[in-house]
């Protein structure tokens, strides 16, 4: 029997979406056009976007659909900015374009603690931006690796002391539907979701864009999203994207996280007991309530996660966003840690359905192949 410990990397498809994507499939229409066929398809994204815009703290006006949260950052960052800059805990897609425009992020060790948190809550991280700079800042709610929840309405606070003109794009990917987040107190300009990490589609997601922001479409062509994303739109993605919104938010609202919480806790001090060598990451502060993340010097994550693998075990290390590639993780390395610590780390994330039976008996398999590697390496 196969147990699934990656949902940070992508979640089941929760039955409340596969049954919108069911319905959606009979609508027929295109949603641009002004018959009966055409209008139920656009009732349908409308819809949607209520949801989207309701579980994310945002007006549905605001909510743009897109392919996912990649494309999502993308179109934020296609502005024609004058300056960029992000944390050192950001996604790939954020890294990489900062690095195509020729700006460098925020990086530094003093700059995150070892706990993953981002001390960007000083004005004086922003001393690179200037008060008038058309320019953009992004970091993560939540980091997908360690889990730690980033301070994003104090980090906005800081950069527009320093900067007021200058754009914050928050990458919310991870915090939606696990954690309550609200669009509007943090005071970001921008957001990116994504609808597989909440049991949506894959393939879909939305930017949110603060009210009275314009924004330039990325790709030519009809116009859809009121100019700002073209393209016909993913009715059948979409749909789902909204059921499994409203699914998550009634999940924050039960408190349906907590006994997954607990059963994290019930893995971190398995491990903490038997593992002598191993380091936990990103518990010394706030943190998903789903996600745990340690280390095993000398032991690659690599390694562990085929072991786990052969073992019955989906897990992960770092990242599931490189093409399958591993390497040493660039947030361990900006939280302090060095190479040989940062690519041995491995992540479990917990689902809504995890059991308790699940994590025990990977706590159990995890510590036998850790023995044997204590072993090998004494």
């Amino acid at each position: 029997m196969r147990r699934y410990l990656d949902h940070n990397a992508t979640t089941p498809l929760r039955p409340e979406a596969r049954a919108a994507m069911i319905d959606a499939m009979d609508v027929i229409g295109n949603p641009s056009s002004v018959h009966v066929e055409g209008r139920a398809a656009k009732a349908l994204i409308e819809q949607a976007r209520v949801q989207v815009a309701k579980a994310m703290g945002a007006q549905p006006g605001e909510v743009v659909f897109t392919s996912g949260a990649t494309e999502a950052i993308n179109l934020a960052f296609a502005q024609d900015w004058g300056f960029s800059a992000c944390s050192p805990l950001e996604h790939d897609a954020v890294l990489k374009q900062t690095a195509a425009l020729a700006r460098h992020p925020v990086t530094g060790q003093a700059l995150v603690d070892q706990g993953g948190q981002f001390l960007g809550t000083d004005p004086g991280v922003y001393r690179d931006f200037q008060p008038h700079d058309r320019a953009i800042f992004a970091l993560t709610a939540a980091n997908s690796e360690t889990g730690a929840v980033q301070p994003v309405g104090a980090a906005v606070q800081a950069l527009k002391q320093i900067a007021p003109q200058a754009h914050f794009l928050c990458d919310a990917t991870q915090a939606l539907g696990k954690i309550r987040f609200d669009f509007a107190q943090t005071g970001c300009d921008y957001a990116a979701v994504s609808a597989h990490k909440i049991g949506g589609p894959k393939g879909v997601g939305a930017l949110i864009v603060r009210q009275g922001l314009d924004i330039t479409s990325g790709s030519l062509g009809g116009g859809q999203e009121l100019g700002r994303r073209s393209g016909t739109e993913n009715v059948i993605g979409i749909a789902g994207f909204g059921a499994a919104c409203a699914a998550a938010a009634q999940d924050i609202e039960k408190d349906a996280w907590k006994p997954v919480a607990e059963l994290r806790n019930i893995l971190e001090k398995a491990l903490e007991a038997d593992a002598k060598t191993t380091i936990l990451l990103g518990n010394g502060g706030a943190r998903l309530p789903n996600t745990l993340c340690f280390a095993t010097p000398g032991w690659k994550g690599e390694t562990q996660v085929m072991q786990m693998d052969l073992a019955g075990f989906a897990v992960s290390a770092g990242s599931a966003c490189s093409s399958g590639k591993v390497k040493a993780s660039t947030v361990l390395r900006a939280m302090g840690y060095d190479d040989e610590t940062a690519s041995s780390a491995i992540r479990v994330s917990l689902g809504l359905t995890t059991t308790k039976d699940d994590v025990l008996r990977f706590a159990q398999a995890w510590l036998s192949k850790e023995k044997l590697f204590r072993a090998r390496a004494a």
